[in-house]
């Protein structure tokens, strides 16, 4: 591919630049041209990057930032860009800040005073959202949850009250176990898996939770990087009293007052205190 030529020098700063998530040919003629014109393009892992560049035929110098390196390496940056360098920031695929290094780069570099600007491009996150015929009008991006099922099954409680459409991260070897999770905990709603995205074994797999959990279940792990989107909560009409004991007697009757308490805040939405106080007195507990 013939390179992009652009005769002006590009202003000093640092350019948080978009790469392809897969497919090499995603990436701007923008994000190209400045990429074979900066002074140094800091790469999450320079290996992965060496391979977009050589696809493209493009020469440049790179150093790796990634977590290990990231307190060593940025006041080194910062002193590049005070001396007037254009330098660009990618991860190994993707927009870099989002599940990926360089919140604490960039950061840095505004507070000093330095240009700060983005080269957009491909995002796994949107690329999901906009595949998995969910709703997009709003959505909130909670990257990976926790290994643990214990710290899993908390937090998709705590976000099941949130009235948007839901997209994760995910390993493969989790992911029918966070599937089982997100159903008992979000309720078991239209959900879409999303893997492989732009490349040639791209699939999307919609379906509900609980359909997709046992589908992985049964399948095993699949292969190449997940994107989890779940549908927003259905909209219900305020619960009474009468029905808010109910549930809290059913969950009483199976689990303990506390996993009871966090099931019913997590279907109902209503605060804590209030249904940890009803539970009480429904179980008798002092």
């Amino acid at each position: 591919m013939e390179k992009p030529v652009t005769s002006a020098r590009p202003a000093p700063g640092l350019y948080v630049t978009a790469t392809p998530i897969g497919n090499a040919a995603d990436i701007t003629a923008r994000a190209l041209d400045l990429m074979a014109r900066c002074d140094l393009l800091l790469c999450e892992d320079t290996r992965v990057t060496a391979k977009l560049l050589a696809i493209h035929n493009i020469s440049a110098k790179t150093a790796p930032y990634h977590d290990h390196n990231a307190a060593e390496m940025r006041p080194r940056i910062l002193k590049r860009l005070e001396a007037g360098e254009v330098i660009v920031l990618v991860s190994d695929a993707g927009t870099p800040l989002v599940s990926d290094p360089g919140l604490k780069l960039v950061q840095e570099a505004v507070a000093a005073g330095h240009y700060v600007t983005t080269l957009p491009g491909a995002s796994s996150v949107l690329a999901a959202l906009t595949l998995a015929a969910l709703p997009t009008d709003r959505f909130f991006f909670a990257g990976f949850a926790p290994a643990k099922q214990e710290g899993r099954r908390k937090e998709f409680a705590e976000l099941a009250s949130i009235p948007a459409t839901l997209v994760f991260l995910e390993s493969a070897n989790r992911l029918a176990a966070s599937l089982g999770d997100m159903a008992g905990a979000l309720g078991d709603r239209p959900a879409a898996v999303a893997r492989e995205l732009t490349k040639r074994f791209e699939e999307v797999r919609r379906g509900s939770l609980s359909e997709l959990a046992t589908h992985y279940e049964e399948a095993g792990a699949p292969k190449g990087e997940i994107v989890v989107v779940v549908g927003p909560p259905e909209k219900r009409a305020p619960l009474c009293a009468h029905e808010i004991d109910a549930m809290i007697e059913n969950a009483l009757a199976r689990t303990t007052l506390k996993d009871a308490v966090a099931e019913v805040v997590s279907i109902t939405g209503l605060p804590r205190r209030e249904i940890y106080a009803r539970a009480l007195e429904l179980s008798g507990a002092k």
